[in-house]
C-alpha cells in the first residue's frame, strides 16, 4: 500500500455497519516490534526511552535477550492499543508523535521526530498495521 493512500483511507470513518480493521499480532510482531530496537541517526532507539519512564512503557527485555518472547510481544501490543485507532492512522498517536510536524505529526515528541516524510518505509509499516494489514503466512505467495 502506498502510504499516502493509507493516510487518505484512514481519514475516513467506517460507513454504515462497516467493521473497523483488527490489529494483526503476527504482522505487529514481525514488522512493527523490530522497529523498537533499530538505531536511527542522531536518535535513540524507541526501546531506550519506552522501556521505562515515559507514559507509553513497553516491556523490558529478559536478561540476555535481544528480542521479546511471545508473551512480552502480546503485552506490548496491548500497550500500543492505547495509542492506536484501528483504521485511522492520522488519529493514532503511534504515528503522530514520531512524525514530523510539517507533514502532519504532533508538534513535539520527547525522543525527536523519526519520520520526516509520510513516505518513510517504517512509517508505512505502522500505517499498514493500523489499517489492518495481515502477516503473510510462511510459504504463501506474495
Amino acid at each position: 500500500m502506498v502510504l499516502t493512500c493509507g493516510f487518505a483511507a484512514s481519514a475516513q470513518a467506517p460507513v454504515g455497519g462497516a467493521v473497523e480493521p483488527t490489529l494483526d499480532f503476527e504482522y505487529y510482531r514481525t514488522k512493527v516490534e523490530p522497529m523498537f530496537f533499530r538505531k536511527r541517526p542522531e536518535r535513540a532507539r524507541c526501546y531506550s526511552c519506552h522501556s521505562f519512564g515515559t507514559p507509553l512503557v513497553i516491556q523490558k527485555l529478559s536478561p540476555g535477550a535481544t528480542t521479546y518472547n511471545e508473551e512480552q510481544s502480546r503485552q506490548n501490543m496491548q500497550t500500543l492499543r492505547r495509542v492506536v485507532v484501528p483504521g485511522n492512522a492520522m488519529r493514532s498517536r503511534l504515528v503522530l508523535m514520531p512524525l514530523a510536524h510539517d507533514v502532519g505529526g504532533t508538534e513535539f515528541h520527547p525522543g525527536g521526530k523519526h519520520f520526516m516524510s509520510r513516505n518513510d518505509p517504517e512509517l508505512t509499516v505502522l500505517v499498514d498495521w493500523i489499517n489492518g494489514a495481515k502477516a503473510t503466512p510462511a510459504g504463501a505467495a506474495r
